[in-house]
């Protein structure tokens, strides 16, 4: 039977690290939200490591710049890492192919501080995808003949970050995974570089290594995220506990953002095959 938790504070007493999801945990795209931000400052003042695990396809530094922006507080987190980190490790593993970059102009940076040699989807070696071009007005679809070419040239995708929708504000956008999906679905080669696939979590338990002296058990560090397909699919085949906070990504499929529905929860991880070890509403300690 799911644990159904009112605060953080009894459960965080059995963790030493935990590796924390970001757009719809700790902020919406628009604000922070200042009860989860508080718990992880407070879990990090009883002794306790937050690392912030993030499937933005930009650097970790540029997600940092983003947070403040929104007002998520430095004294929550002791590290990000952030699907744009692996992205920019494989990419640069490649050295010497050209990069074709399916993604919006804000995502560039990205590449900061790499040597790239940028080509058109016609002449390049592999391609990187961060997102839509303008994920205001397009979907997957207006991209159909874009992904039949690159299928017919047999090219990687390296895609930057596996969520396929988001939530910005009140509303949902569609992101890079959506595009990658769609990429397999054709035959597509396609390398997913965050949550749930196994590269992201390694890098993060590195950092929770650095900051505690060494590598934690994989009982004490605990995977907090609001989405079933990356966050707990991804912390379950990696052998950690999580707490699912059922406010964020499609809330409404569990009754409503307010009072979600236990039965339609514990359906959805019986069909995930996943257990969560407790749900909340929203993190707060």
């Amino acid at each position: 039977m799911l644990d159904f938790l009112e605060s953080f504070e009894p459960l965080a007493r059995d963790y030493d690290a935990v590796l924390c999801d970001v757009w719809g945990v700790i902020h919406n795209g628009v604000a922070a939200f200042p009860a989860a931000c508080q718990a992880l400052t407070r879990f990090r003042g009883a002794g306790g490591t937050a690392i912030l695990v993030t499937n933005a396809p930009r650097s970790g530094a540029a997600v940092g710049r983003i947070l403040d922006r929104l007002g998520v507080p430095r004294e929550a987190y002791d590290a990000i890492v952030s699907s744009g980190d692996v992205t920019r490790g494989i990419v640069e593993a490649r050295r010497g192919q050209s990069v074709f970059h399916l993604g919006p102009e804000r995502d560039h940076s990205i590449f900061a501080g790499l040597n790239v040699t940028f080509a058109p989807l016609e002449s390049a070696g592999y391609v990187v995808c961060s997102g839509l071009f303008d994920d205001t007005i397009e979907t997957p679809d207006s991209y159909r003949d874009m992904l039949e070419a690159m299928r017919a040239r047999s090219l990687l995708m390296v895609c930057a970050n596996p969520d396929i929708v988001v939530e910005r504000g009140d509303t949902l956008v569609y992101c890079a995974g959506a595009l990658a999906d769609a990429y397999a679905a054709l035959g597509g080669q396609t390398l997913y570089c965050g949550k749930p696939h196994r590269p992201i979590y390694e890098t993060a338990l590195a950092e929770v290594a650095k900051r505690r002296g060494g590598d934690p058990p994989r009982g004490r560090v605990l995977a907090i995220g609001d989405s079933v397909r990356t966050d707990l699919k991804g912390a379950t085949a990696f052998g950690l506990d999580c707490l699912f906070v059922t406010s964020g990504l499609h809330a409404e499929h569990y009754g409503s953002r307010s009072a979600p529905d236990i039965a339609a929860l514990n359906a959805t991880f019986a069909a995930a095959g996943v257990a969560p070890r407790a749900a909340m509403l929203a993190l707060k300690w």
